[in-house]
């Protein structure tokens, strides 16, 4: 008997890692992606490395993800991080009064922080806004976008996955409440062709629910876009963020030889449509300037948005940011009694590894396989080895 296949729909951040995640464990694995890989949310994101501080007061289920998740990536994927960790300064007197708080939620969400004085922080940020009033330092770093997910989709490719790109998915194919593949569209051929499937993995990000719907389930959750603002200058070495809880333009990246500023949170019903705002992009350089002041008068290199793919109410959020940034695995044969399929969606690119585990456990237990998860020790294949087929 053959090995099982899986086709999984999405080629981002979380669909290269669940190829990878099941590669390991024998299983036959296609990607459908409808662009290039990583052309979705996932190549348009900060680039930071969460180590869950952002979300240790208001989210604490995200943040004991994100830094379980950060030290596992530092150890698989080697070179791949600029670990220049984060500082989270207190710049007014509302910052203060959550000072107290946050350090709390470090605690609790097993973070490691280290208070530093303001002279500390001005002296390894000169570029600081000098009303600095507190400063905490904590393990973010930043990491290119696209090259973590490669690493996952160069090994999975190396241990037998087919990544099919600029091919979309167009039918879930069904057979009564079963579905058993997919119809897609390959945009560079224009031909039409069924891939049939064990089993489907809808890790579609933001267009999970869009994929869902096609074998008539629905996926609980709200596309919330944010703008974010790439200005020419590295103002700052260290992730630099506002020490309250998340708002617009509170943290500034350093990315090579710019500074990303992000972001601001709203939401829609469709993420193909995403509005970009100029108010939103002035609102960034205002908001940013409140960290590093010289960024208020910094030529812009882009400004872009992304959707997040937030788990949640579609009529419960009005700005996206009350909405966990945690991940949840669908089971649709429990849920909706629809058999063969699964949706991962939510997370975080920092969570993508964590978020492709729970999957697997789910897809293999489905496909009656007993082979436990590898991907915490096995280490990546540089991002390079995507383009090498053969490696």
């Amino acid at each position: 008997m053959g090995k099982p296949h899986v086709v999984i729909v999405g080629g981002g951040a979380t669909g290269a890692a669940l190829a990878h995640d099941l590669t390991l464990r024998g299983v036959r694995v296609t990607i459908v992606e409808r662009g290039e890989v990583t052309s979705g949310t996932t190549g348009r994101h900060h680039g930071l490395l969460h180590s869950g501080a952002r979300y240790a007061v208001k989210d604490q289920e995200s943040a004991k993800e994100c830094i379980q998740e950060n030290m596992i990536l530092r150890k698989i994927a080697p070179g791949t991080f600029e670990l220049n960790n984060g500082l989270f300064v207190a710049i007014t007197d509302e910052d203060m009064a959550y000072h107290d708080a946050f350090l709390a939620g470090l605690e609790t969400c097993a973070i490691p922080y280290q208070e530093i004085t303001t002279q500390e922080a001005l002296q390894r940020e000169p570029n600081l806004n000098p009303a600095v009033k507190a400063a905490v330092e904590v393990p973010d770093g930043t990491m290119d976008a696209m090259r973590l997910p490669l690493r996952f989709l160069a090994t999975a490719q190396h241990n037998g996955a087919v990544i099919k790109t600029y091919t979309q998915v167009t039918k879930l194919l069904m057979k009564d409440k079963t579905v058993v593949g997919v119809r897609v569209r390959d945009h560079v051929t224009e031909k039409t062709y069924d891939i049939g499937a064990d089993l489907v993995v809808n890790a579609a990000g933001a267009w999970s629910d869009k994929i869902a719907a096609m074998a008539g389930v629905h996926v609980p959750m709200q596309p919330s876009p944010g703008v974010l603002v790439a200005v020419y200058g590295r103002w700052n070495n260290m992730v630099l963020n506002r020490m309250h809880r998340s708002g617009d333009g509170d943290i500034i990246l350093p990315q090579r030889t710019l500074s990303v500023i992000g972001t601001s949170s709203w939401v829609v019903k469709d993420p193909d449509q995403l509005e970009m705002k100029k108010e939103h992009i002035e609102l960034m350089y205002k908001m940013g300037a409140m960290l590093v002041p010289a960024v208020k008068n910094a030529p812009m290199r882009a400004a872009w948005a992304a959707a997040r793919p937030l788990i949640g109410s579609e009529s419960g959020a009005t700005t996206g940011r009350e909405l966990s940034r945690t991940f949840k695995c669908f089971d649709h044969e429990d849920r909706d009694n629809v058999i063969g399929f699964v949706t991962i969606t939510g997370g975080k690119a920092t969570t993508a590894r964590g978020m492709a585990e729970v999957t697997a456990n789910v897809v293999v237990e489905k496909l009656g396989l007993d082979v436990a998860c590898r991907t915490r020790e096995v280490v990546l294949l540089p991002h390079t080895a995507y383009y090498r087929r053969g490696v």
